[in-house]
């Protein structure tokens, strides 16, 4: 596992700051929040911005989520230590390394075949062994891996993928922002007997979820 002590002031703050004060309180989603080194996975010239409270970039216009939402929507699944969890978006790989402290394993899939392959080689090298990467299509989901107790998509969607749904566990949950390109909301879904409830949480921005059953391509801003 990386070296927990650089940065160590700095992932305190954020912890303390970005999430405690703000309503965060799980135990264990800030301890993983304060053990993966997010500057890690943005590029060197951004290590010093890595903990601050925005979103930053990390090629082909995509992004790595605030240190807030990476949280919130990681607390919102309530993660198990014998879960089976699915990322959608693996993006650096960043969100995928905090579900993989909570989860038994996490499976998780990215578009842009440069991104899988990057995240998929530092997840590795960081010792994020229980993490999958796979390169396709996020809508499709990973059926072939299916059920899945807790599913994250960390790109926006007009609505939930129905593949998504048909993939996750009775008593599955998944969050996701749905919306258009500049409005969006957090939803988390659950399934119980079969049935899907949906509880709206926070307001949100992320870049869109482009796929076969999401938009085609990105919408227009």
């Amino acid at each position: 596992m990386p070296d927990v002590k650089e940065y160590a002031p700095q992932r305190a703050d954020m912890v303390e700051k970005q999430l405690r004060r703000r309503g965060i309180e799980a135990p264990s989603v800030l301890a993983a929040m304060l053990a993966v080194p997010r500057h890690e996975f943005v590029a060197e010239e951004l290590h010093s911005r890595a903990y601050d409270d925005v979103p930053l970039p990390i090629g082909g216009g995509q992004t790595i989520s605030q240190p807030y939402i990476v949280a919130a929507m990681t607390w919102a699944l309530r993660l198990r230590p014998t879960d089976r969890a699915l990322e959608i978006g693996t993006g650096s790989g960043y969100q995928a390394a905090v579900l993989s402290l909570l989860a038994k394993e996490v499976f998780t899939v990215e578009r842009m075949p440069e991104l899988a392959s990057s995240a998929s080689e530092r997840l590795t090298q960081l010792g994020y062994h229980n993490v999958h990467v796979h390169c396709g299509d996020g809508t499709l989901g990973l059926p072939e891996f299916a059920p899945f107790d807790a599913l994250l998509v960390a790109a926006a969607a007009p609505a939930a993928p129905q593949p998504l749904l048909t993939q996750l566990a009775e008593g599955g949950r998944m969050i996701i922002p749905i919306g258009d390109a500049d409005n969006q909301e957090l939803q988390l879904i659950e399934k119980q007997a079969g049935a899907f409830s949906i509880k709206i949480m926070e307001g949100c921005r992320f870049v869109p979820l482009v796929g076969n059953h999401a938009w085609q391509k990105p919408p227009q801003r």
